[in-house]
């Protein structure tokens, strides 16, 4: 049995050693990621995760684990901006409200599925041209939906959560060790050998 994660993201990579995990492999799977036409935030961070895990090529007893995150300003997706300009209309459109963050984990094993979505509520505060415009020149918005990462630099527009911090990074711990543990892998297995 192999443990496939099906994620190029290196903070996932980090969250999974916090459990002990080492994956045996590293596949990311290429699949069209663009929203259905009127379709809901979570419907679609729960559809993406599903169409990952489901292309990651892997034997009938490895163990595979996607997951994707959606920042989500009402029914409107944020995804990763293309540019600059559409990472600040991202982070203009978030600045001094409330948004949610869903991470969803799915977690296969030959046909059987375990699956689950984190759903956490973040405030971002108002931003001056000048926090804006430094924070745009660290390049650190490339590659996050809704152009920011709460660990990052962008950590410091954050003054409130509620839910999953490790969720908001990209894989809720909590939910995750349990999925895993339900598919038959063992945690913390580095620290015990």
């Amino acid at each position: 049995m192999a443990f496939i994660l099906g994620s190029g993201s290196p903070r996932r990579l980090e969250l999974l050693a916090q459990l002990g995990i080492t994956p045996d492999d590293v596949r990311p799977p290429d699949i069209d990621e663009t929203p259905l036409k009127r379709e809901l935030p979570r419907a679609y961070c729960t559809r993406v995760t599903r169409e990952k895990v489901a292309a990651v090529p892997a034997e009938a007893d490895d163990v595979v684990l996607c997951a994707d995150t959606t920042v989500a300003l009402g029914r409107r997706i944020l995804g990763k901006p293309e540019n600059a300009g559409e990472a600040a209309e991202f982070l203009l459109a978030l600045a001094g409200r409330r948004h949610q963050v869903i991470t969803a984990v799915a977690v296969r094993c030959g046909d059987r599925l375990w699956e689950r979505s984190v759903v956490s509520q973040v405030k971002m505060k108002r931003l001056s041209d000048e926090e804006l415009n430094a924070y745009l020149a660290t390049n650190d918005w490339q590659g996050k939906a809704g152009a920011y990462a709460i660990q990052g630099p962008a950590g410091a527009f954050i003054p409130w959560i509620s839910g999953s911090f490790t969720g908001i990074v990209g894989l809720p711990l909590a939910e995750t060790a349990h999925l895993l543990q339900a598919a038959g892998c063992k945690l913390y297995k580095e620290a015990a050998a």
